[in-house]
Parts: structure tokens; sequence; C-alpha cells
């Protein structure tokens, strides 16, 4: 065979094999764009080819819910979109800023509350999901003007210094002596494991949460 028959043959392939790769990377797109609204909305979208369009459907899927939720001793009944968090709806619907919002990925343990009497990273439940659940945040564990023991165990041991990640300590502390009143040092570690002090007292986080376990 000539070299001049064998030309087109080799154009061809490769005309042939761009046409595969352009259409591999449309498809793999299109799962992937596909596959993540399913997981937010539930529902299966096609998208549009332009991406404000696409934007737009996304947005329009989001669905709304009423929730029943007792939060430090309240019921309240709370219209909640699905993709909102449990610490937004506690900050922003309820004005309860006590659990803050720092890292927002569940790392940090700032959002800690109480679920069902189980710690829990705020920032990284729906609020979708908390239908039925009693909630306590810090700002319901002092009676009135009195803190609770833990609280006050906090403040005469310093155990904080800018505040910030104060509240999710004390909370985190709150369940463990709910389920222990009685923790050792090392059980007492492993219980605020999942919070980070960016200002570093440890030491003095420490020894509170521990001079709150002599006042149960």
């Amino acid at each position: 065979m000539s070299e001049k028959e064998q030309e087109p043959r080799e154009d061809e392939n490769k005309e042939k094999q761009s046409r595969m790769n352009v259409s591999r990377r449309g498809f793999l797109k299109g799962v992937g764009t596909g596959a993540v609204s399913v997981a937010l909305t539930g529902v299966p979208l096609v998208l549009p080819p332009d991406a404000a369009d696409a934007a737009e459907a996304l947005a329009a899927g989001v669905k709304e819910s009423t929730v029943r939720l007792n939060v430090n001793g309240a019921a309240y009944r709370v219209k909640v979109k699905s993709h909102w968090t449990l610490l937004e709806v506690l900050r922003r619907e309820m004005a309860l800023t006590g659990s803050k919002k720092i890292c927002d990925r569940g790392s940090c343990g700032a959002c800690t509350v109480l679920m069902d009497g189980k710690p829990i990273y705020a920032c990284s439940r729906l609020a979708i999901e908390m239908d039925g659940k009693t909630i306590t945040t810090i700002e319901g564990l002092a009676d009135g003007e009195t803190p609770h023991p833990i609280q006050s165990a906090f403040m005469q041991n310093d155990g904080f210094q800018c505040g910030f990640c104060t509240s999710g300590f004390i909370m985190s502390t709150k369940g463990l002596l709910d389920k222990n009143p009685r923790p050792n040092s090392d059980e007492i570690k492993e219980a605020l494991s999942g919070n980070i002090c960016r200002c570093s007292a440890y030491r003095k986080i420490l020894a509170s949460a521990k001079a709150a376990t002599q006042k149960g």
C-alpha cells in the first residue's frame, strides 16, 4: 500500500479519536453535575447548556419544609430550605448566636450543640433532619442570671481567651458529664478532642472541665 493511501486513514483515525475524547468529557461533566443536583435536591436535573440557566434550575429544585424542634425547652415550628444547616437556623432564624460559625465544615467544634443529649456539629447537620429533635445550645444552660456549673468552672479557671471556641467546649463538656459525671483526665481529653482552640488555651480548658466534674 502506498503512503498516499495511508495518510487519509491516519487523519480519519485522529479525527475519530478527537470526537471520542470530546464526547467523553461532555458525558463525564454531565454525569457529575447531575449527581450533585440529585444529592442536593433529590430531583434529577437535566441541565441547559448555559451555566447561568443551570444555576437557576438548580436553585429552583431546592425544597422547603416545616420542622418541629424543641430548642432549650421551647417548642418551635420553623420553615426551612433543604440545604439550610441547623447552625444557620439557630443563628439566623432563632437569633441563638452562642453557637459560632467559624470553619463551617465540621472540623473546629465551635458550633457544638446537644441533639437529644449528644454533642454534634451544628454546621454539619441539615435542619430538615432535625424534625422532632431536642436541641440544647449554650443559651439553654444558665438558670436565668445564674450560670450553669460548667460555665462557672470555665470562668473561675480562665478556660477561654478570645472566647470564640468556648461555647463549643462547654457544650462538649456538658455532653460528657451528662453521660459520665466523674470522667478521668483521659476521658475528658477524648470528649474534647473534636474541639479546637486557636488561642491554645488547652491547659486551662482541661482544668475547667475537670473542675466542672467536682461541681456535679
